[in-house]
């Protein structure tokens, strides 16, 4: 038996996935389309599917929203930021600070209880856990509490993007876009230091955009090293419990996947010039010690977004208590690296090795002793000068069919590193010289989705991508006019999800040009057919395109609408409650395994 997403017995929420061919052929799944919005009405509401038809029976399903930011459930108002001592967080006219960033919301099961547990992308973040209530007759979902779940003891959360469930029945979450510790210890004036990094300090009181606020005062607040993690959100007997897994490495993690082995995690990380990785932990179940890996890419064709065979590059072993300690002892950038300018040429000194990670040309040396530290602190950088492949640009989503032995990763825009010499199609050095130029295939914006073929091992040996966005003028007649992308096909994926033997792919959006309304796509992997299946409104991301294939009898795909208006489009917003994002689902559907 295959194990997959939430373990059957403690874990109750079960997805028993049978080995045997016969448990396996199972038809695709068949969604009533959803047609794109032309009219400004259609480009501010939530269009889903209306009917899905599994093997052979059709149900009526649609769009279910549980909550929406700011909405106040029992005790707790979901959104909700608060600081280091629980209390919420003022904005300056006074405001409570309620976060419009839901992204990636399991649903889970503890004694008898559904739950969902929601990221908020923000910095300083939140991790909420929302108790739901099933019909058992309908299967639809209604909230019925909602609280914030503590990470005070680990210097708060930083920017939790997409996520999954482990085998064990918890939440593995990220921490995307890891701060520049380099610029924190190098940077004299608080004012040209990156607006990004500068909110997370509210969490600890202070208010790095005043106007007597200085490096000084940041620095005491402000580790950057405590932020850039995998997470995991457990369901205790009496409360939720999170934790961060140093040993996983420190970069911009978009997710992580556990592999039904319940030690090989693959984990992206969604920036320019960043890699692909894999874990292999010491326990089944535990994700504290382990061996990281990067990808190194052997490029065997060009066509098509390209294919490569992978190897993978030993990073070395550490625990999370080990690298924790290297943190909580203060190191900086520069206790770890020597740096250097790199030449014109892409060359560097002896002694150094050139990088090219994090779109940055320099030469690197690692100091004495501080392999560890490098690994786990700086990972993408030591993965650049021991010679893994970091020249991806966002990679995202991941999702695994055991059934056809296939790993998934959306990239939703193909260029910059991944070009030959190339940025958008126009020649330029920035990020490749210097560094191996290991993929060089054509510029598409419009990105696309990957199938690895995985061995026995656990262990992924090559990559092809399966299916690219096309890019395409509209004119200025067309009611679909300023879009880049094709309609009716994929633009910036981000969120992925399988169904274990249904040739299923379902694929969420994340673009503001290619196309101005985000959809939700269902892909039959064997035919190579999209079927459109939701439609947000104006300047949303899809985010926790996650399927769920059997909850007590039902099936479900959580579908979470972040920062509407809030990407693009803001000119349209015409009311403050149309800001909130939405947390909800599609469904109920009947059981899909």
């Amino acid at each position: 038996m295959y194990r997959s997403m939430l373990l059957a017995g403690t874990a109750t929420l079960a997805l028993a996935i049978a080995s045997s061919s016969a448990a396996l052929a199972a038809s695709p799944l068949v969604f009533e389309g959803v047609k794109a919005p032309t009219t400004d009405a259609e480009r501010r509401e939530v269009l889903a599917s209306d009917k899905v038809t599994v093997d052979g029976k059709t149900a009526d399903i649609g769009y279910h929203t549980l909550l929406r930011t700011g909405d106040k459930v029992g005790d707790g108002t979901f959104g909700l930021i608060m600081d280091q001592t629980g209390k919420p967080i003022l904005m300056k006219d006074g405001s409570q600070m309620i976060s419009n960033a839901t992204d990636f919301s399991s649903l889970l099961e503890k004694g008898g209880k559904l739950y969902v547990v929601s990221h908020f992308e923000t910095r300083p973040a939140a991790i909420y856990l929302t108790e739901v209530k099933r019909d058992a007759k309908t299967g639809e979902l209604t909230p019925v509490s909602t609280q914030p779940v503590d990470f005070s003891e680990l210097g708060g959360l930083w920017v939790p993007c997409a996520g999954s469930v482990t085998p064990w029945g918890t939440q593995l979450g990220s921490e995307e876009y890891e701060p520049d510790a380099e610029a924190v210890e190098t940077t004299t004036d608080i004012k040209e230091l990156d607006d990004y990094m500068k909110p997370m300090a509210l969490y600890f009181g202070y208010d790095a955009s005043a106007d007597d606020a200085t490096m000084e005062g940041f620095r005491k607040v402000f580790n950057p090293y405590r932020y850039g993690y995998i997470t995991e959100v457990s369901l205790g007997a009496d409360k939720p419990k999170g934790v961060k897994h140093y040993a996983m490495g420190r970069f911009s993690h978009e997710l992580g996947y556990v592999m039904p082995d319940e030690t090989t995690v693959y984990m992206s990380d969604d920036g320019t010039n960043v890699g692909f990785y894999r874990f292999v932990a010491d326990e089944s179940g535990k994700l504290d010690a382990g061996t990281l890996y990067a990808a190194k890419f052997d490029q065997t064709s060009a066509e098509n977004g390209g294919s490569f065979d992978l190897s993978w590059v030993d990073l070395g072993h550490a625990t999370s208590d080990d690298v924790h300690a290297q943190i909580e002892k203060g190191l900086e950038f520069s206790d770890i690296f020597d740096k250097q300018d790199m030449a014109e040429d892409g060359s560097c000194a002896e002694g150094f090795s050139p990088s090219v990670a994090n779109e940055v040309q320099e030469c690197l040396k690692v100091k004495d002793g501080m392999d560890l530290a490098a690994s786990r602190l700086e990972t993408r950088r030591y993965a650049a000068i021991k010679g893994a492949t970091v020249e991806i640009r966002k990679e995202e989503g991941i999702t695994f069919d055991p059934a056809k032995q296939t790993l998934y990763v959306a990239i939703s825009e193909i260029s910059k590193g991944m070009e030959d010499m190339k940025s958008k199609g126009k020649d330029s050095g920035k990020f490749d010289l210097g560094g191996n130029n290991d993929i060089r295939v054509d510029y598409n914006p419009c990105g696309g989705v990957y199938a690895l073929n995985v061995n026995d091992n656990m262990v992924a040996t090559d990559m092809k991508a399966i299916i690219t966005g096309t890019p395409k003028e509209y004119g200025a007649d067309s009611p679909y006019a300023g879009n880049t992308c094709d309609m009716d096909g994929l633009a910036n994926p981000d969120n992925i999800s399988a169904v274990a033997g249904r040739e299923t792919l379902f694929i969420g959006e994340d673009t503001e040009t290619g196309h101005q309304n985000d959809f939700v796509w269902a892909y039959d992997i064997a035919d190579g057919k999209l079927t459109r299946i939701q439609t947000t409104p104006y300047g949303s991301e899809t985010t926790s395109v996650y399927a769920y294939p059997d909850v007590d009898g039902h099936g479900y795909l959580m579908s979470v609408i972040q920062h509407p208006y809030g990407e693009s489009d803001e000119d349209k917003l015409t009311d403050p409650k149309q800001a909130a994002a939405y947390l909800g689902y599609i469904g109920p559907m009947p059981k899909l395994d």
